[in-house]
């Protein structure tokens, strides 16, 4: 019997390769096939593991594969984050993508892998898979590169027959997306082949240490648990090692370092505006920049910039700071697309500019770490806008979403709003998984110890649990004041002031906490309890989840929540699609796009959520896009935080599956807008009671056909590949929808509705 194991990374297409295989094998040869495979539910950017046998007669194996003649490594970073050479036998065949030349490549492996390749006489192969694929305008999916290389070293097939049956299957893959990634895809194994070489190790000096992996973690718990569940090793963890009570730090995606960039932008700060476009839109929060007093700079590393603050008077006397953490950057590139700064002689060259990841990885780091030690200059007390509300310390930092995600520069917003006060009540489903899947979170603190609050629900009473939530925390401060008020006499009129005042926003937060501990320390100098004031400390409770959520599963119950009139908000990341479970489509799904249980196109308008909630009165709606127009969507997320009663946020996020390269998300964000597909506008029902309209049109009529927007995305395009004629009818269909659909809005807006009595 055969066996070989491959380590991919998630989305990189190695899992849908190794099932292709195994399926041409079973139909092409008398050989019996049997597949595996292990990747958790961070799909995107995390290990995958496949156990593929092949054998002359029936497989009846029902345990992981110990002894492989094969192992393929398609990311040379895992030698550094797992043992993939346990299984490894004597003379087994090992594949590898590097970006690295092959001189390069041994001495860069960690001494351990070293010795092991030595001892166990592997056999080594080598190929740049990621520049083949870049090349051939792939991007990362290297699967059917890896496929052909997989076929050339094992003896299951000619390489002529492979090559026959890898082609099919290529055509009858991608061969609904267009016949322009099917010939990409076929000129990618040619490439692949050519490419492919064997690394001849034997005269090869190495290091005669038999070092292991670094184990080093923040503390004992992360370097007991965290660090072996990173590394695949959690099968082997007894149970006594976890907590009883089932708590686990927070901020601790920091440490998982995926290292997913094969370019990472670097800083050309004597071309930088300050515009923090490119900290605002980052999905990863990799990318940051601060205000710093001059005096604080000491001994920065080789290269290290600062410049004096350029866009605040107030602030003339302080540094403007900028660093990307190089670990943990994706290399989106979204950094780099809205960067609007350029260098006047050589206008392609912006203020950021990408450079191999390899290269520049030992400066960046320095310069990361370097700018965490850095002390910020108080900026609660700035004004928050869409400039200076980056510089603030975002409490969800590197969370393990798709590069280019349109969920996550959200949440990270959410929580540099309102983060050391935040309650999020999270819906399954996408921003579960990479806002709290073990063994690591996002979610951090800062240093008082103060970050969000955050919890799971089941995917269709997610808006049930954050107003149950909301309920709970409304009666304990009622409860407060009530006991409070009964001590009023004793308390000095200024302090009782002080803990009464309402407001909103990180800066009130802060005054209230500091008012109210001033108050409990009164408290008990005079000898009255004072435990119940922690139920007066301030609180944004926001209830988080997908468009399959809102707009499907827990519409029931969201729209429960938001005929209540409730004091809670509603934030709704909508990619128009159920993303984590696969693509299907939901009824946010735009008319004309076409998704599991679509493939034809959706021949519906997509539901009116924002209209429908509209409908009560009293509810704030706001639809916004944040990667196209930042300042619109950071006043929505103020407004909506301050209006007294339920809100609702509707949040336009590109996604993979909409099927274009998401650094283009902002123009094709901005195309959406446009053409009338996601019109901008909020719903105050505040501005009734001044006289004014409560619907304002922010991104006023479209300008842009319909078809000019659909274009871009394969998702759209799919159905003119498949059916031409039909495709031409849903675009006229979707022409008048967002005709229909405007023309009602504008009508709404010059609506004024009469005042409550």
């Amino acid at each position: 019997m055969w066996s070989g194991l491959f380590f991919g990374l998630g989305s990189d297409g190695t899992i849908s390769a190794n099932k292709m295989s195994l399926k041409i094998i079973g139909e092409r040869t008398s050989l019996y096939t049997q597949g595996y495979f292990e990747y958790d539910s961070k799909k995107s950017g995390s290990m995958t593991v496949s156990h593929l046998r092949i054998c002359d007669k029936p497989i009846r194996s029902t345990y992981r594969i110990v002894e492989a003649d094969f192992i393929a490594v398609h990311d040379e970073k895992f030698f550094h984050t797992r043992d993939v050479l346990s299984a490894a036998k004597e003379g087994a065949i090992l594949l590898v993508n590097t970006v690295r030349e092959k001189e390069k490549f041994f001495s860069a492996l960690p001494p351990s892998v070293q010795d092991t390749i030595f001892k166990i006489k592997l056999k080594v192969f080598l190929i740049n898979a990621y520049a083949v694929a870049a090349s051939m305008g792939l991007g990362r999916r290297i699967n059917t590169i890896m496929q052909v290389c997989f076929f050339k070293l094992t003896p299951f097939l000619t390489i002529d027959e492979a090559l026959e049956a890898l082609k099919s299957h290529i055509e009858q893959t991608w061969g609904r997306r267009g016949r322009e990634i099917v010939m990409r895809n076929v000129a990618g194994l040619e490439l692949a082949l050519a490419a492919l070489e064997q690394l001849d190790y034997s005269q090869i000096s190495r290091e005669q240490t038999s070092g292991k992996l670094a184990t080093t973690g923040e503390n004992d718990f992360v370097s007991k648990v965290t660090i072996p569940l990173l590394r695949g090793m959690g099968d082997s963890l007894p149970v006594s090692t976890f907590p009883p009570d089932g708590s686990w730090p927070t901020g601790t995606a920091k440490l998982e370092k995926r290292q997913l960039a094969t370019q990472i932008p670097v800083w050309q700060s004597e071309l930088c505006v300050q515009c923090n476009f490119c900290v605002m839109i980052c999905p990863h929060a990799a990318i940051r920049s601060k205000i710093v007093a001059p005096s604080e700079i000491k001994d920065p590393p080789e290269n290290f910039s600062s410049l004096p603050v350029q866009f605040s008077e107030e602030l003339a006397s302080y540094h403007f700071v900028l660093a990307v953490a190089p670990e943990d950057c994706t290399g989106c590139g979204l950094c780099i697309e809205v960067c609007p700064a350029r260098d006047r002689k050589m206008p392609k060259r912006k203020a950021l500019v990408p450079q191999d990841f390899h290269t520049t990885l030992g400066p960046a780091k320095a310069e990361w770490e370097y700018f965490l030690s850095l002390p910020s200059v108080p900026v609660r007390e700035i004004p928050p806008d869409r400039r200076t509300l980056v510089l603030r310390e975002p409490l969800f930092e590197f969370p393990g979403a798709c590069a280019g995600c349109g969920e996550t520069p959200y949440i990270r917003l959410l929580t540099q709003l309102f983060g050391d006060h935040l309650v999020i009540a999270n819906a399954t489903g996408c921003s579960s998984i990479y806002g709290a899947n073990l063994p690591t979170t996002p979610y951090t603190k800062n240093n008082e110890g103060q970050g969000p609050a955050w919890a799971n629900s089941l995917f269709e009473d997610n808006a049930e649990f954050g107003f149950g939530i909301s309920l709970a925390l409304a009666q304990k401060e009622r409860e407060a004041f009530e006991k409070l008020r009964l001590l009023k006499d004793k308390i000095p009129p200024s302090l009782w002031h002080k803990v009464h005042e309402k407001g909103v926003g990180d800066l009130w937060a802060w005054q209230r906490r500091k008012a109210i501990q001033e108050l409990a320390l009164y408290l008990r100098d005079i000898g009255e309890e004072s435990d119940f004031l922690n139920s007066l400390l301030p609180k944004s409770v926001w209830i988080i989840g997908g468009d399959g959520w809102a707009y499907d599963i827990g519409y029931g119950g969201l729209d429960h929540v938001l005929a209540s009139r409730q004091k809670i908000n509603i934030l709704v990341l909508d990619t128009e699609v159920y993303s984590n479970t696969g693509g299907q489509a939901s009824k946010a799904t735009p008319l004309g796009a076409a998704a599991k249980f679509a493939s034809s196109g959706k021949r519906t308008r997509k539901k009116d959520l924002g209209l429908l909630a509209m409908s009560y009165g009293h509810v704030y709606v706001a639809q916004i896009a944040l990667q196209a127009n930042s300042k619109h969507a950071v006043e929505c997320f103020l407004e909506a935080a301050s209006y007294p009663g339920p809100s609702l946020l509707l949040a336009h996020c590109p996604c993979i599956a909409h099927g274009y390269d998401l650094r283009l998300s902002p123009q094709q964000q901005k195309r959406a807008i446009a053409s009338g597909m996601w019109p901008l506008y909020r719903y105050n029902p505040l501005l009734v009671e001044k006289g004014e309209t409560p619907l304002i049109l922010d991104s006023g009529k479209p300008t842009l056909d319909v078809a000019q927007y659909m274009e871009n995305e394969s998702r759209f395009t799919m159905v003119q590949l498949r059916d031409p004629e039909e495709y031409e009818k849903l675009i006229e269909m979707a022409r008048l929808a967002v005709k229909q659909r405007y023309a009602y809005y504008e009508q709404l807006s010059h609506i004024h509705l009469p005042k409550e009595s």
